[in-house]
């Protein structure tokens, strides 16, 4: 098929899963994205006063209790795993789960949130006959300030969904910042291209919008302080955008070797054909002004894919709302596909989701997919003051219908970490 050319190969997807502020499952998040619906609210998890920020893409709609970081990026990850699984009927139909390869998760950088602090502070440690301790090895452990501290020990998550998911090898969990969704695609598409494994589930989940999180972005002026009409406040591309809007969510992937997925009879939904990743560690927020990390990261994919710019059809970029990361993105294109880059669609998910974090990556590749699916390109919605410094064909305000083979799916996180994916369509 095309794209092959001097890369490492195509590997296929089978299935894909999708959860996010606009709903749960493929279905209803791609009717609602295309249709121009955002899913950024008001804050009704935790007190909001005196907040510079009081809106978020926050998942308040899953029956958790209490609801914390790693409990809810956990619910989150299963969801989505559920659907890819079901989706690419990987497991057998007796039920048993056995998935014939590797787990890769990226999963936010979880510390203990103010409440699970408060908790632990409060929780006895010393009275011998409390419900909450148990005697072992002569010494007092504190049962539920244990089960705490494991909740939030980073590799949870991932080990927990191993065991239920019936995945080889040991779990990797990842984290390079806002690229990291895309990163846990990457790492899944080269271990299937050595030969290490035959498929991969790959997961990007992001559950932890809370006080103190919300804090830390807003110090960094990251975010948008557009609080008064919450699903206006989201404006990639915009001469007056400000900020970007935290977001939750999760999806997952099937890949497999094409040769794998053939043999079993499964539907391909379409090719990861490249990646690209680069860093180029300027600024803990900032990326350098030269641009280059960005560049090399767009350029390794469509060469990995073994394409030229011009082949490109579509990009789902980063797209924060950021003035830096925007201006950054449209200088970018402008260096990797020249000419091209004026006449060349792009649009941003998180002008509808919010910025979905660490699942970023993973959630924009699954919405990447079904665009060259469908022939449907998501709107960049709020594109009512476009920036004339950006020159770019955005797709504004309403979808678009267009035939799409190749899509690359850009994302770039703080520190520099950047990851491109270049995806093509399913064979006929």
């Amino acid at each position: 098929m095309a794209g092959n050319g001097e890369s490492g190969g195509p590997v296929a997807i089978t299935g894909m899963g999708v959860i996010t502020p606009l709903g749960e499952g493929k279905g209803e998040n791609w009717e609602k994205l295309t249709s121009g619906v955002s899913g950024i609210h008001r804050i009704t998890r935790f007190p909001i006063e005196n907040l510079r920020t009081t809106i978020a893409g926050s998942v308040d709609f899953l029956d958790l209790d209490p609801v914390t970081p790693p409990s809810l990026s956990l619910e989150l990850a299963r969801r989505a795993a559920e659907e890819a699984t079901e989706e690419s009927g990987i497991f057998e139909t007796d039920g048993a789960r056995d998935f014939p390869g590797e787990l890769f998760v990226a999963a936010p950088p979880i510390e203990h949130d103010w409440p699970s602090r408060r908790t632990l502070s409060h929780l006895p440690s010393h009275a011998p006959d409390s419900p909450y301790v148990t005697k072992r090895d002569n010494r007092l452990s504190n049962v539920a300030g244990r089960e705490l501290l494991i909740e939030f020990i980073n590799g949870t998550l991932a080990d927990r969904l191993a065991d239920e998911f019936g995945t080889k090898g040991s779990p990797i969990t990842l984290t390079t910042a806002c690229a990291s969704g895309a990163t846990a695609i990457q790492l899944g598409v080269e271990a299937i291209r050595r030969g290490d494994c035959p498929a991969a589930l790959c997961i990007g989940t992001d559950g932890s919008i809370q006080e103190e999180t919300l804090i830390r972005f807003s110090l960094l002026s990251a975010l948008s302080t557009a609080n008064e009409v919450p699903g206006k406040a989201a404006k990639p591309f915009s001469k007056n955008r400000d900020g970007f809007v935290m977001a939750e969510g999760a999806a997952a992937m099937v890949l497999e070797h094409p040769e794998h997925a053939k043999a079993r009879g499964a539907t391909i939904l379409g090719y990861v054909l490249g990646v690209g990743e680069a860093a180029d560690t300027f600024h803990r927020t900032r990326s350098n002004p030269n641009g280059q990390a960005i560049i090399r990261c767009m350029t390794g994919a469509i060469e990995d894919a073994g394409l030229k710019p011009d082949d490109v059809h579509y990009v789902n970029c980063h797209g924060t709302g950021t003035p830096e990361n925007d201006k950054m993105e449209c200088f970018g294109f402008e260096h990797v596909f020249g000419a091209h880059s004026k006449t060349m669609p792009v649009s941003s998910n998180k002008s509808m989701i919010g910025h979905t974090l660490t699942a970023a990556g993973a959630v924009e590749a699954a919405f990447t997919v079904m665009t060259i699916r469908d022939g449907v390109m998501p709107p960049t919605i709020n594109y009512e003051i476009p920036d004339p410094a950006l020159d770019l064909d955005v797709v504004p305000n309403e979808k678009r219908a267009a035939a799409v083979e190749f899509a690359l799916s850009n994302s770039f996180g703080f520190g520099g970490q950047n990851v491109s994916l270049l995806f093509g369509a399913a064979e006929a």
